[in-house]
C-alpha cells in the first residue's frame, strides 16, 4: 500500500508537469487555431448568405426564361404563318406582269388626279366646319340673354 500511494502522488505531479508544459508550449498555437476557426466561421456565415442570395437570383432568372421560353412557343406560329404569308406575296410579285411605261404614267397621273381631289374635298370641308362653328356660335349668342 505505501508505494500505491508514493506511485500516485508521482505520478499525479508527473502528469501535472506534463499537462502544464503542453498547455505552456500549445497554447499559442490553439490560440492560432481558434482565431483561425472563427474567422473562417465568419467566412462561412458570408458564403452562406451569398449562396443564399445567388440561389434566389437563379430562381428568378429561371422563372423569367420559362416565361420567355412559354411566350416564344407561343409566338413561333405567328411567325411562322408570317413567313408563309411573305412568301405567297413574293410568289404574286414575281408572277405579276411588269408595267411599261405608258402604263405607269398612266396609272401615276390617275393617282395624282385623285390627290388633287382630294387636297379639294379637305378644303371644302374645312369651310363648310368653319361656317358650322360660326352659325353655332350665333345660334348661342342670340339664345343666351345678354347680362
Amino acid at each position: 500500500m505505501p508505494f500505491t500511494k508514493f506511485r500516485n502522488l508521482f505520478g499525479s505531479r508527473i502528469a501535472r508537469i506534463v499537462d502544464y508544459r503542453l498547455e505552456e508550449r500549445t497554447r499559442g498555437v490553439f490560440q492560432d487555431f481558434e482565431t483561425r476557426i472563427d474567422e473562417l466561421e465568419h467566412c462561412t456565415v458570408d458564403h452562406r448568405r451569398r449562396l443564399a442570395e445567388t440561389d434566389e437570383k437563379l430562381e428568378t432568372a429561371l422563372g423569367d426564361l420559362r416565361w420567355i421560353r412559354g411566350e416564344l412557343d407561343r409566338m413561333i406560329p405567328h411567325v411562322a404563318a408570317q413567313e408563309e404569308q411573305l412568301e405567297t406575296l413574293r410568289e404574286k410579285i414575281a408572277m405579276t406582269p411588269r408595267a411599261d411605261d405608258a402604263e405607269a404614267l398612266e396609272a401615276r397621273s390617275l393617282v395624282e388626279e385623285i390627290q388633287r381631289q382630294h387636297a379639294q374635298i379637305r378644303v371644302r370641308l374645312t369651310g363648310m366646319a368653319r361656317y358650322e362653328e360660326r352659325l353655332s356660335r350665333l345660334e348661342n349668342a342670340k339664345l343666351t340673354p345678354a347680362q
